[in-house]
């Protein structure tokens, strides 16, 4: 690429706004410049608007501290500096929506970590190596917008990334039940232990909405275009609980599975070892090289081991047995606010870039 695309964020100052800016340093294809968030931090610089609420474990990049924070509901003012814009924006969901589209608008590409958009029937939900056919709803989702090159896309729930690649690897063999535990970190409603300290030394068995997404998100991802719309996979039957646990990065999942074709342990782990998808094969800059690992030892994958795992953007897999009800079980790892969250929203970026979808603008 000889010129870097000019890149805004929304809602830069939060968590995920943060790790999209710490990913985004020197990346090889995109350039930060705007940087927007809620009226009371416009016009402050961004070092001043986060004050001491930067959350990253590395410091903040030199490039955008001094970026004076832009009003994000100026969407034309912010949208006549920028090629594209990922969203991070904390709203609710009907305000976000209506955002969004205000952005594709303008003829703005938006990737979004947001939840808003992920059952609109024309806006793809992506995990680059499942299901970047589904980008092509693209086409109809401007004709609904009348865009010739703005339209949105988002990244699915950060917990369903722990398990969901696993199971797609092993689609050849119908998995046709699967229960899965999730154990998930603070970070995922946007804290630290500094910011909830009740969460030290405890878990909380309820996330609120979470389950509902673990147990339909992983069938829009396996669903089909039909008629101009994403229409959702009929199965597997997915049944989960969603726990908070005290860590701060990285979720966990047990995961029980039955097959329509039962496998053998030596071929479910070849699959995943050997999985790739389009990221690894246009060695795209924030693709893992190996996008699954399987650990062997008893007490793998680890959180504070694991998650870092191709600079948190592959899946740990570990402890595969054959169970006594189900067919097999297995525990999952991901980093939830990378891969889970920006790091996967900007793969999608890259994923969508290559394809032709996100362009400099004219």
């Amino acid at each position: 690429m000889d010129k870097k695309l000019r890149v805004g964020i929304l809602g830069a100052t939060g968590m995920v706004g943060q790790r999209f800016i710490s990913l985004l340093e020197n990346h090889p294809w995109y350039e930060v410049v705007v940087v927007a968030a809620s009226p009371r931090s416009a016009g402050k610089t961004y070092a001043e608007a986060v004050g001491n609420r930067w959350k990253m474990k590395t410091p903040m990049p030199e490039a955008v501290k001094d970026l004076v924070v832009l009003n994000v509901n100026e969407v034309e003012n912010v949208a006549s500096q920028v090629d594209f814009v990922f969203s991070a924006v904390d709203m609710s969901k009907d305000e976000i929506k209506a955002i969004e589209e205000a952005y594709a608008k303008t003829e703005t590409p938006v990737v979004s970590n947001n939840s808003a958009h992920r059952w609109t029937p024309d806006v793809p939900m992506v995990v680059p190596e499942i299901n970047p056919e589904h980008f092509e709803v693209i086409k109809y989702q401007r004709e609904r917008l009348g865009t010739k090159r703005g339209f949105v896309a988002v990244k699915p729930n950060c917990s369903i990334q722990s398990y969901a690649p696993a199971l797609h690897a092993l689609k050849e063999f119908g998995p046709k039940v699967v229960v899965a535990t999730t154990y998930q970190a603070i970070s995922g409603a946007g804290k630290n232990f500094h910011d909830w300290p009740e969460m030290m030394h405890n878990i909380i068995p309820y996330i609120g909405g979470e389950e509902e997404k673990s147990e339909q998100e992983p069938l829009r991802l396996w669903g089909k275009i039909e008629n101009g719309v994403i229409v959702k996979a009929e199965g597997p039957v997915i049944t989960t609980q969603c726990i908070r646990v005290p860590v701060e990065d990285g979720h966990t999942a047990a995961v029980f599975v039955s097959f329509e074709k039962k496998p053998t342990k030596e071929e479910i782990i070849d699959r995943w070892v050997n999985f790739k998808g389009l990221p690894q094969e246009l060695n795209l800059p924030s693709a893992p090289k190996q996008f699954i690992q399987y650990l062997e030892e008893d007490n793998r994958p680890q959180v504070l081991l694991d998650r870092d795992y191709e600079n948190g953007m592959g899946v740990s897999l570990g402890r595969l047995r054959e169970d006594v009800v189900y067919d097999y079980k297995f525990v999952g790892l991901s980093h939830n606010t990378v891969r889970g969250a920006a790091g996967g929203a900007v793969l999608c970026a890259e994923t969508l870039t290559a394809l032709g979808y996100i362009k400099a603008k004219a």
